[in-house]
């Protein structure tokens, strides 16, 4: 059974639900670090994007479950250089906060320029260009008060506090230290709420493994000193209680209230298939919070967080009658391209390219897409790559590939399974064959290889995808497809291939000639309700 198919554009269309519960994660695949901020009755969320482009998606929900992309933060290169970024570095967490008409959206180029922020009047953009800041230290946060723009991040493992000038980001008085967290390491993410005369400083801490887990603290002054709360840590799965929950790695969470007074809490969390493995990514949750008048926050009444959430008749959504049990998306589809979509192409949303693309290399000529290669995947420099995050588990993933009558076969052409430059499935034409591959750390395997009849034939490709493995097939005629090999979904996961963000597939060319070129006729991406 069909639950959505995504071409080109891959747009996301909520619809109303009904029901009491909702399902996590209520935004899957590659989503870390989310933070949110709510504005009258409408909530926007933003994601860490590591090495690509464009930066910092941004969704737009009324209700927290149904998630919709409005844009990417950052979508120019002036705003995100991301020169020789690996998976390990480029854009980390943000935090997104609104005041007096004007949104900021504060980050860390890790590797290209440290903290900065943006701002804009529109959620949607155009977004300014970036407003670098002088106290270092990832995962900067932004709290107004009182006609003041104070600053937290974590230099040297501290939380950190400093006054800047919203306008200009010049630092107004000197870094403080406000708070190393319960002794995990990596004390990050902090976040500071003022609720009854208290100032709230929610912190992540263990690192985003399995000792993952918020804290927080608090302070009736703005600079301390903070208290810690004795019931530490306030959302954990590494515990009795969560040790054998699928979802693990639960920390890097923001706090809003909805417009009933009901307080929620997003964060981000994976979820383990076969076994201790995850490569979809980390992803963003949500569970409701209990904050009592002068009280901690208490998530989730204390328990873990589930994949199906019960929701009580208190703290459901102002004006929702019932959130339902599966936050369903209606089926999209795409039409074909023609030369006027171009530029609809080339800004669509769900797009991704490694580091700033060479835009050059990538065409939409006579209603196909057409790549030029610039070196290989596992260079990381630029590579010709187009891709969209992997948010499925059961999915079908397809594509034809077809060659340029005037123009050279690049080296390699097809689709990639990736999830860092030296960890990555790729599928496609290679040397008058269709050749599946797998790249892990110094090994480059073929899995498997069949010859073509004909150099200049047209083949489609298409991957099939459940919770433990990649199916790879190809067909001449369009109708009977062969399979060429399966590969284990373990082997793209973090714990295996490395990496710091989650499995995005794509269409790729590979070569040392930017003069060839390969046409793809189309890009199908079908999730498969099992």
């Amino acid at each position: 059974m069909k639950k959505h198919i995504l071409y080109f554009w891959l747009l996301l269309v909520s619809v109303p639900m009904f029901g009491q519960v909702y399902r996590n994660p209520i935004i899957p695949g590659f989503h870390p670090d989310p933070s949110v901020c709510r504005v009258g009755d409408t909530y926007y969320l933003v994601n860490s994007s590591f090495q690509y482009f464009p930066g910092v998606p941004i969704y737009e929900s009324k209700d927290m479950i149904h998630w919709q992309q409005i844009g990417n933060v950052l979508d120019r290169e002036s705003q995100i250089p991301l020169k020789g970024a690996t998976s390990w570095q480029g854009i980390y967490a943000p935090t997104i906060r609104y005041h007096e008409g004007t949104y900021y959206m504060i980050t860390t180029n890790i590797g290209n320029g440290g903290n900065f922020m943006v701002t804009s009047k529109d959620p949607k953009g155009p977004w300014s260009e970036p407003i670098w800041l002088e106290q270092q230290g990832i995962d900067p946060s932004l709290y107004f008060e009182n006609g003041k723009c104070y600053m937290v991040s974590n230099p040297d493992n501290t939380i950190m506090l400093c006054e800047i000038n919203p306008k200009t980001g010049k630092q107004l008085t000197m870094s403080k230290a406000l708070w190393q967290g319960t002794g995990g390491r990596y004390p990050e993410g902090p976040h500071l709420y003022k609720k009854d005369g208290w100032y709230y400083l929610l912190i992540s801490e263990g690192g985003t493994e399995m000792a993952h887990r918020l804290t927080i603290a608090r302070s009736k002054n703005i600079d301390g000193p903070y208290q810690s709360n004795p019931d530490n840590p306030i959302l954990t799965h590494c515990s009795l209680a969560g040790q054998y929950s699928q979802i693990q790695g639960t920390g890097h969470g923001d706090l809003v209230q909805a417009n009933n007074g009901q307080w929620w809490m997003v964060f981000l969390a994976y979820r383990n298939f076969g076994g201790a493995y995850h490569h979809l990514g980390r992803e963003t949750f949500l569970a409701p919070v209990q904050w009592d008048k002068g009280a901690w926050p208490v998530v989730n009444g204390g328990n873990p967080v589930d994949t199906v959430m019960f929701v009580n008749e208190e703290r459901r959504m102002k004006n929702e009658e019932s959130i339902g049990a599966k936050n369903e998306k209606r089926e999209v589809k795409g039409t074909p391209l023609n030369d006027s979509s171009f530029f609809i192409l080339h800004s669509s949303f769900n797009w991704l390219y490694l580091q700033n693309p060479l835009m050059e290399n990538y065409e939409v000529k006579n209603g196909v897409l057409r790549l030029h290669p610039h070196g290989t995947l596992a260079e990381n420099d630029r590579p010709t790559f187009k891709g969209v995050r992997q948010e499925d588990v059961n999915l079908l993933v397809e594509t034809e590939v077809c060659s340029v009558p005037d123009k050279k076969m690049p080296m390699r052409a097809g689709l990639s399974v990736y999830q860092i430059n030296d960890g990555f499935l790729s599928f496609g034409v290679e040397n008058n064959s269709i050749v599946l591959r797998v790249k892990l750390k110094t090994i480059d395997y073929v899995v498997g290889s069949v010859p073509l009849l004909e150099a200049t034939q047209n083949v489609k490709l298409r991957i099939i995808a459940d919770e433990k493995q990649y199916a790879f097939a190809y067909s001449i005629d369009g109708n009977t497809y062969h399979p060429v090999g399966n590969m284990d979904c373990t082997l793209m996961s973090t714990e295996v291939a490395g990496g710091f963000t989650g499995v995005i597939i794509g269409m790729f060319a590979e070569g040392d000639n930017p003069a060839s070129a390969v046409d793809f006729k189309y890009f199908k991406y079908q999730d498969l309700e099992r």
